[in-house]
């Protein structure tokens, strides 16, 4: 085992001694030490109760005949970030969350892992750590929170809060109308109640194999979330005895498994980032192109919020994430061979599994598309790619030409939103919001609120090379790659410029001559850099492209 490098011999005493000195026994020594990841803070609803999680998977290893030991994973709230520099510290957790969960688990020598994380950049950064480091590993998240409930009965969640604001300021709502949805929107504990970034990647986890059924989609308050914490305090147990490994899960069919899944459910457009750098960190390259590929054999099954109007409790009574793959098998999308954490194949663990709601799962002969959630546009705006969330577009702005509305920040745009001067048929185009160039990608959810809340969501397009919450709906594009602050040809684009969006024909394009774009670049000086110290500025050096997963190199 691992853990036998601190433990066996008298050279390790002295480790001993301060293992002693943490209050374990020699008998729990001798067992197997199993790091637990706890993601628990006081600061993010989705992680406020990851203590209850941790403290039940604890139970499960010990019951397994393991010993436990917690030590943390940092996490942002990506709506408390939102509007202000914290988002720029939201995308670049995820490698610090990779990057010291390695450094513990290396310098401690654990023999397996349970990962506990709920929000965003947790359970890719997990997922990162778990192919990096390649011990026994299972991930169990904290769930979804329940949807709120309006005064008058109708139900509600966070991206409706957004949108609130913005038809306050279309005096389209008072204040008190605000206050109603800011009491009501985030009801419990848990990740924010649709199909937005932290409960899209919680389902991925089960899709790719790395987590039990429910993981993604049982409830955060609910007590069968206690049983499936420790079940998987349990599973861990017989993973490590078998020496079932994160790389033995996470092949390459899995990951065109989990794609074909996210798809299929209409995933955050966050997984266009996350999936290649978690593929990355196993050692396969997967780029937007791919994506497209089983996108356009894929058809979209669920309309989740901001899709739709149903909610992650729906899909859970519908049958969750493992209803959605029986689907999918019946057209054969699915590659069934692939080992899981179950320690069972998936086409095994699929087996008895019923779609129980037609309603909130649809039947794969009767989809919302024949096409999956996610679609890439390429043109000589985004010549490598960028990214739109088409199940959660207005069939009007399917196609879409109008002139561009050029804003070099967030701060910008959303003042000109919000001060009226964005009209029907406009483009607005928000850059040097990249990787680099933000630096952290920061997501555009308060501008795409914005604009959907004052009743311009099926008249306005917003294209970026930052990013978007998965709770944003709309033509919004993001993850334009090159990005502006690497030359890309989004920082060269001028007010009144046309811009022709086709997304069935996956293209963006920008209505001016080579001849002209030449001249522009030629002129073109790239800002100084936003931020020149820290955390931020040793980012923005090492990150790459949004279209490679904005991976450090």
């Amino acid at each position: 085992m691992n853990s036998d490098q601190i433990k066996l011999g008298v050279e390790r005493a002295p480790n001993r001694s301060l293992l002693y000195a943490l209050g374990y026994t020699k008998e729990e020594l001798e067992r197997p030490l199993v790091g637990i990841v706890s993601s628990y803070n006081e600061i993010v609803p989705g992680h406020m109760h990851l203590d209850k999680i941790t403290e039940a998977v604890k139970a499960g290893v010990r019951a397994a005949g393991g010993t436990p030991v917690m030590f943390p994973a940092i996490a942002v709230c990506d709506g408390i970030a939102m509007g202000h520099i914290g988002m720029k510290y939201s995308l670049v957790t995820r490698d610090l969350i990779a990057d010291s969960t390695e450094a513990m688990v290396m310098a401690h020598r654990f023999d397996g892992l349970v990962m506990i994380p709920n929000c965003d950049k947790n359970v890719p950064g997990l997922l990162m750590a778990a192919a990096r480091l390649n011990i026994p590993t299972i991930f169990c998240s904290g769930g979804p929170m329940l949807a709120g409930h309006l005064n008058d009965g109708r139900r509600t969640c966070l991206s409706h809060m957004f949108e609130a604001v913005g038809a306050y300021h279309a005096g389209k709502l008072d204040e008190c109308g605000v206050e109603e949805y800011e009491n009501n929107a985030c009801p419990s504990c848990g990740s924010c109640s649709g199909m937005y970034t932290a409960n899209s990647m919680n389902c991925l986890t089960e899709a790719i194999g790395m987590a039990l059924p429910g993981n993604g989609t049982v409830p955060a308050p609910l007590s069968a979330r206690i049983r499936l914490a420790k079940h998987a305090g349990m599973k861990i147990m017989e993973l490590i005895e078998k020496n079932i490994r994160p790389r033995d899960i996470m092949t390459h069919a899995a990951f065109e498994n989990a794609e074909t899944v996210d798809m299929a459910l209409g995933c955050s457009t966050n997984t266009m980032l996350h999936l290649p750098a978690i593929a990355h960190e196993a050692g396969y390259e997967i780029d937007l192109d791919y994506s497209n590929a089983i996108s356009a054999r894929t058809p979209n099954l669920c309309h989740l919020a901001p899709a739709g109007d149903t909610f992650m409790e729906d899909l859970d009574r519908a049958g969750g994430v493992y209803a959605v793959m029986k689907e999918l098998t019946k057209k054969n999308l699915l590659d069934l061979s692939v080992m899981t954490v179950t320690g069972k194949t998936m086409g095994e663990n699929l087996e008895g599994i019923v779609n129980r709601d037609p309603s909130i799962i649809r039947p794969i002969d009767n989809p919302y598309s024949q096409n999956g959630g996610i679609a890439v546009l390429k043109g000589n705006l985004a010549q490598d790619g960028c990214v739109v969330k088409q199940s959660a577009v207005a069939p009007e702005m399917m196609k879409h030409e109008g002139p561009a509305r050029v804003f070099d920040s967030e701060e910008e745009a959303i003042e000109a939103i919000y001060r009226g001067k964005i009209v029907a048929g406009d483009v607005v185009v928000i850059r040097y919001e990249g990787p680099k160039g933000g630096p952290g990608m920061r997501e555009m959810l308060n501008p795409t609120s914005a604009i959907c809340g004052m009743g311009l969501g099926e008249s306005v397009a917003l294209i970026t090379d930052g990013r978007f919450s998965g709770a944003t709906r709309g033509a919004a594009i993001g993850h334009v790659s090159p990005e502006a602050a690497a030359g890309g040809n989004i920082a060269l684009v001028q007010d009144g410029d046309i811009i022709a969006i086709d997304i069935p024909a996956c293209s963006v394009t920008l209505k001016v001559s080579d001849d002209e774009l030449a001249a522009r670049r030629a002129a073109w000086v790239c800002p100084e850099p936003r931020v020149k110290t820290g955390y931020l500025a040793r980012y923005a050096k090492l990150v790459s492209s949004a279209d490679k997963g904005a991976v450090l190199s």
